[in-house]
C-alpha cells in the first residue's frame, strides 16, 4: 500500500526522532527483518547473539544488550510472520539526564520491502536503509529500447523495478536471405513496425495500470525518438513521456542508467511544480482586494477551520507543537504553540508568573493534515532546499495556502 503524504510525514518524523537517540556504548539494537524471512530463523539469529553477548567485558553494557535482545525476542512471540515489508525494531537503553538510561523499544513497519536481514548493535541506531524509503515517491514508467531487445520497467522513489524485457525478432540488416536490397529492407521495416506495435501493447497494458508521474525513454541510436513518434503508445501514456535519453544498454542495466541520466530532468521537474505553487501564492498575495491566498499559521488555521483552503503549503522545516499547558498555582489553562519541544524555563503563567505544566502537545502539522482530511484540502509538502521552500519558511513562517473563496 502506497504511503499518503501525512504516512511519509509521520514516519519521518519517527525516523529523526530515532536517529536522535544515543547509547552509552555499543548497546542500540537495530533489527530488520525482511519480508521473507522466517521468524524461527530470527530467534535462532538472536539466540545466537544472546550467547555472544555473555563476552562482552562491561558488566552495564552486557546487561543492556542482554535486555535488549530479550525485549525482541518476546515482541516476536506475537509474530507468526513478517508484513508485508517486513518489520525493524529499534531497541535499548538510551543516555537520560545524568548517568541514567532508559529503554527504549520502537517497532516499524516500512513503507516499502526490506531487501536484506540486518543486525546492528552500536551506539546509535541503524536507519539509513529507512532514510533512503522516504525520499521523493512518484513513480515514472520506463523503457530502453533499441532495433534488437527493450526492456520495461518503473522507478518508485529511487527504486528501480524491471517489469518485462523483449526479444524484437527484427533481421540484422547485415542478413543474406536472396531477397533484393529493396525488398529485404521493407521486410525489415514491417518486422520493426511489428515490433514497436508489441512493444507499445506490453508498455500501454503494463504502465496504464501504474499510477504514475511520468515516462522517460532511453537507448542507443534513433530508435527510441522513432517508437516515440510513431504513434504506437496509447495517448494516456504518450501525453506523460518526459523525454528521451541516450543510453549505452537496453537491458535492466540500461534502466538503471536511463535513471541516473534523467536525474536532473526529474529533480527540475520537482522544482517546477513547487515553484508553480509559490507563484500561485505570491500572484495572489500581491492582489489585497481579490487575491485567494494567505500564510502564517493564525490565518492558515482561520481559513482552514471555515473550509476556505483548496491547496495548503507546508515546508518540511516546520518543526512547532501546539502544546496545552495548566498553571500549577493558579489553575490558569491555554493552548499555545511552541518551536521543537516544549521547555518549562521559556514558558511561565501569564497570571502569576508560576511554572506551566505540559497537559498535552501535537505536532502542528498533524494538526493540519487532520484539519485538511477533514475539509478536502490537498496538503503540498515544499522542500526548504529550493529558493521556493526557503521563501515559504522564512518569509511565511512555513504555512501558506491557495484558498477556495475570500474570508475576511
Amino acid at each position: 500500500m502506497e504511503m499518503t503524504k501525512k504516512d511519509e510525514y509521520e514516519f519521518k518524523k519517527a525516523i529523526e526522532e530515532i536517529e536522535d537517540l544515543e547509547g552509552r556504548g555499543t548497546e542500540l539494537i537495530s533489527l530488520y527483518v525482511p519480508p521473507d524471512k522466517t521468524i524461527s530463523d530470527v530467534n535462532a539469529y538472536l539466540n545466537e547473539e544472546m550467547s555472544e553477548s555473555s563476552n562482552i567485558k562491561s558488566k552495564s553494557t552486557r546487561k543492556h544488550v542482554q535486555s535488549a535482545l530479550k525485549s525482541i525476542r518476546s515482541s516476536l512471540k506475537y509474530i507468526d510472520e513478517p508484513p508485508e515489508n517486513g518489520v525493524i525494531f529499534f531497541v535499548g537503553h538510551v543516555s537520560a539526564s545524568g548517568d541514567k538510561t532508559d529503554m527504549i523499544s520502537k517497532t516499524l513497519e516500512p513503507p516499502r520491502p526490506i531487501e536484506s536481514f540486518v543486525y546492528r548493535c552500536d551506539s546509535e541506531f541503524h536507519v539509513e536503509p529507512l532514510k533512503e524509503m522516504v525520499g521523493e515517491k512518484e513513480n515514472y514508467g520506463l523503457l530502453v529500447i533499441d532495433r534488437s531487445e527493450a526492456t520495461i520497467g518503473i522507478l518508485r522513489g529511487n527504486r528501480v523495478e524491471t517489469l518485462q524485457h523483449i526479444q524484437s525478432m527484427v533481421p540484422s540488416k547485415h542478413s543474406k536471405g536472396g531477397f533484393s536490397q529493396q525488398r529485404f529492407e521493407r521486410r525489415i521495416e514491417n518486422a520493426a513496425q511489428a515490433y514497436f506495435k508489441r512493444l507499445a501493447d506490453k508498455a500501454n497494458g503494463l504502465l496504464l495500470e501504474e499510477d504514475i508521474d511520468g515516462f522517460l525513454v532511453g537507448g542507443p541510436g534513433r530508435t527510441k525518438d522513432d517508437f516515440i513518434e510513431g504513434d504506437f503508445l496509447h495517448h494516456e501514456l504518450e501525453k506523460k513521456v518526459i523525454d528521451t535519453f541516450n543510453t549505452g544498454y537496453t537491458d535492466e542495466y540500461g534502466l538503471k542508467e536511463l535513471m541516473e541520466n534523467a536525474q536532473e530532468t526529474l529533480s527540475d521537474l520537482e522544482v517546477m511544480k513547487e515553484k508553480k505553487l509559490m507563484d500561485e501564492v505570491m500572484a495572489e498575495i500581491k492582489n489585497p482586494n481579490e487575491g485567494l491566498a494567505t500564510y502564517g499559521e493564525e490565518e492558515v488555521m482561520k481559513a482552514l477551520r471555515m473550509g476556505a483552503v483548496d491547496t495548503l503549503l507546508v515546508s518540511e522545516g516546520v518543526n512547532k507543537q501546539r502544546v496545552q499547558v495548566e498553571c500549577t498555582d493558579c489553575g490558569y489553562k491555554d493552548t499555545i504553540t511552541v518551536e521543537g519541544d516544549f521547555d518549562r524555563e521559556e514558558h511561565t503563567c501569564p497570571e502569576c508568573d508560576s511554572e506551566l505544566e505540559l497537559l498535552e502537545k501535537n505536532d502542528i502539522i498533524d494538526e493540519l493534515y487532520k484539519k485538511a482530511e477533514e475539509v478536502g484540502t490537498e496538503v503540498k509538502l515544499i522542500s526548504e532546499e529550493s529558493e521556493e521552500g526557503e521563501l515559504l519558511m522564512n518569509a511565511f513562517g512555513g504555512l501558506a495556502a491557495l484558498l477556495r473563496f475570500r474570508i475576511n
